[in-house]
């Protein structure tokens, strides 16, 4: 893993808080891509040349689309990791909610109860139950404490959630 020191991101750009895991998944995606996603992509635009006419050639537009598309997503993670900000996976202090915490909640609009995990939004996968610092849930629960109240105001209405337990 390189190392990857906590910078202020330049005008511009924006701070990635990563935890190790998230920072060595992003690393390997950025290795597949340059590796071999360029090298498969470009094959195919080859062969798609080799049928003839560039323009009127479906196979030729749609490996240069995907070529585009891999090319953007390695720009995007290369400045992603030249502005990750490590976070412990683990906080040392599970008093108050932070990213990288684990937090139980109780719903109180709907009832029954909600484990989230609090990570910055390159590693957000709701369906995974990891929610970004920056969603409106996470919003709210950053700098909470076990036993606190909090109301969000989403897209569907307003959620109301007590925090039961915070974990590292």
């Amino acid at each position: 893993m390189k190392n990857h020191k906590n910078r202020k991101p330049t005008d511009g750009e924006k701070q990635t808080i990563l935890t190790r895991a998230g920072l060595r998944k992003l690393e390997e995606e950025l290795e597949h891509l340059k590796g071999t996603r360029r090298k498969e992509v470009a094959e195919r635009i080859k062969q798609a040349k080799a049928f003839g006419d560039i323009h009127e050639n479906a196979e030729y537009d749609d490996a240069k689309n995907e070529q585009a598309f891999v090319e953007g997503r390695i720009l995007q993670i290369e400045q992603m990791l030249r502005n990750a900000h490590l976070i412990d996976d683990a906080p040392a202090n599970s008093d108050t909610v932070s990213v990288g915490c684990t937090v139980r909640l109780k719903d109180l609009s709907a009832g029954g109860e909600l484990r989230y995990t609090i990570v910055g939004s390159a590693e957000a996968d709701p369906l995974r139950d990891r929610i970004s610092n920056e969603a409106p849930v996470g919003q709210a629960l950053i700098g909470r404490k076990k036993g606190d109240t909090v109301t969000v105001r989403v897209p569907a209405g307003t959620l109301k959630y007590t925090i039961l337990e915070i974990s590292g």
